[in-house]
């Protein structure tokens, strides 16, 4: 990629972020696309412990069951087993949005987008960082979750590896 000018730079994390913990929600969100026809957490609680999701959910007649969630963090956990690469591109919005969602992006954000891919499995626009293979992330365990107004809270962790 050529120089960064002012009209292209990136935008940085905020924050820092544990990798693992943040790749394995790249895992859950797209489990959770595909399984529920969910959108993406549309707010995300990440930290090295234990992290959280929050998802939209208008009908409570389509929030998981208790036997969804168990297939759920299999699913979760059979994409980590995979040892798929986590790669990103750098690439304009309009590039972007031929294989991404961009709705969620801030309305600060640069013109450039990075793209993380977790193999083909999962791509999104995000600035936070990464493990370079889902070997690296561990056994993905749910701890709980809840209901309340239209949002379902997953809550979660991983562990070791698997």
């Amino acid at each position: 990629m050529n120089k960064q000018t002012d009209e292209n730079k990136l935008n940085v994390p905020k924050k820092d972020y544990c990798t693992p913990m943040h790749t394995a929600e790249h895992i859950l969100n797209q489990a959770m696309c595909r399984n529920f026809g969910s959108d993406r957490a549309f707010n995300a609680h990440i930290e090295a412990k234990k992290s959280k999701c929050d998802y939209h959910f208008n009908d409570s007649s389509k929030i998981p069951t208790t036997e969804a969630l168990i297939v759920l963090e299999a699913e979760v956990n059979d994409i980590i087993s995979r040892n798929l690469e986590v790669t990103s591109r750098i690439v304009t919005r309009e590039e972007a949005a031929k294989v991404a969602d961009l709705s969620r992006l801030p309305k600060d954000a640069s013109e450039m987008v990075r793209l993380v891919f977790v193999g083909d499995y999962d791509v999104c626009p995000c600035i936070g960082t990464h493990v370079s293979n889902t070997k690296e992330i561990g056994k993905f365990r749910i701890i709980s979750t809840d209901f309340n107004d239209g949002v379902f809270r997953i809550r979660w962790k991983v562990e070791g590896k698997i």
